[in-house]
């Protein structure tokens, strides 16, 4: 266990900010937290990217959002063939154990693993169609959305347009888990598509009338 290493100096420190202040004005409420358990209204899955900050967008305080976070806010289909699968274990919890309202699924501009996944399904990263990339194979899950992309002329356009398609593919499959969908026909869960742009910090949402994304 060589490799584990004390925290770097700069993080030690925030923590201990972080302790004398936010907590301590906030002791109770925590204490609050840890006695009767989470109980958050939405499920939130998210990219990992750094500078996607789900809490900070909307204000969310602890205990208000069940956070899932992976390469580019994707959910695979359901498929219980008794192997570990982290995304869907996070849905089943909560679902079925915190019976959450909403799952919010949150596509973001500039994202890495979807232009990675485009560059993949074009042909330019071959190294991500071994058998042995994690990322490749996680990708694989948006290849649908490429198909329905990939005649777009501009590749710019393109790519912006398979970043929202990792939003509704991610839907789609959410669809596919028995739970979520007697959830969602009982009335009891919501299901939202999200896409923010980081630059500009605009927030648009899937419109099912209109069957496209439009800015909130």
């Amino acid at each position: 266990m060589d490799a584990v290493k004390p925290l770097p100096t700069y993080l030690v420190q925030r923590y201990h900010g972080w302790k004398a202040t936010t907590f301590e004005d906030n002791h109770s409420w925590y204490r609050r937290l840890a006695s009767e358990g989470q109980r958050p209204r939405a499920m939130v899955i998210s990219c990992c990217d750094s500078r996607v900050h789900v809490t900070a967008m909307f204000g969310a305080e602890q205990g208000e959002f069940f956070i899932h976070r992976n390469i580019a806010n994707l959910v695979p289909a359901y498929l219980p063939d008794g192997e570990p699968h982290g995304t869907s274990a996070a849905v089943e919890y909560a679902v079925t154990a915190l019976k959450v309202a909403h799952i919010i699924v949150l596509g973001h501009s500039s994202c890495g693993g979807v232009n990675a996944c485009h560059d993949m399904c074009t042909g330019h990263a071959p190294e991500l169609e071994e058998s042995s990339s994690f990322v490749g194979r996680w990708m694989d899950i948006l290849r649908p959305g490429f198909e329905k992309v990939k005649d777009i002329s501009d590749a710019e356009e393109r790519v912006a347009l398979l970043e929202r398609e990792a939003v509704m593919v991610s839907i789609e499959n959410l669809m596919t888990f028995p739970f979520v969908q007697g959830s969602v026909e009982k009335g009891e869960l919501s299901l939202h598509g999200l896409w923010t742009d980081i630059a500009e910090g605009t927030l648009e949402q899937f419109n099912v009338v209109t069957q496209n994304f439009v800015k909130i």
